[in-house]
């Protein structure tokens, strides 16, 4: 299964963050964040990969995720063949703060993170970016009906 995703992200505690070779100390905001990824072989697993505590660090949300002050708030996602993963952020940019070259050493954009004060923003904008795209996308909620197989998927 293919698709992109936007992890939404919640700092809950202002915090000084090492993000591998880009940023030595970076300092992130209390908030909310969202990564905006893709997962052109490996949806399901992927998502697993960023909702759990054991992984190496790999990426650089991976940086991210393994702070105390951080937890994955949602997950909205869609699936399909197509990589929309830069079209979302710089949609989603337009109305948040980007973190300057976060997730986005493989393509041309600024960045693959982008921070806004409120939780509610943020998962508004990024509802409203793939509305834009007019690509229909799932939550958190579906994703854990995926996993338990509960859901069928043509």
């Amino acid at each position: 299964m293919k698709g992109s995703y936007c992890l939404i992200i919640t700092m809950k505690k202002s915090s000084k963050i090492r993000i591998g070779s880009i940023y030595d100390s970076y300092e992130f905001q209390e908030g909310t964040y969202i990564y905006i990824g893709s997962a052109m072989n490996s949806l399901i697993p992927r998502l697993n990969r960023h909702l759990s505590d054991e992984k190496k660090i790999h990426w650089h949300v991976d940086y991210l995720l393994a702070n105390k002050n951080v937890a994955i708030e949602e997950i909205i996602f869609n699936i399909g063949e197509k990589r929309i993963e830069c079209d979302l952020a710089k949609s989603i940019a337009k109305n948040g703060d980007e973190i300057p070259k976060f997730g986005c050493s493989d393509c041309n954009c600024n960045s693959h993170l982008i921070y806004f004060k409120k939780s509610k923003d943020g998962i508004k904008y990024t509802k409203k970016a793939y509305d834009n795209l007019s690509i229909d996308y799932h939550d958190l909620t579906y994703f854990n009906k995926l996993k338990t197989n509960k859901l069928k998927i043509n």
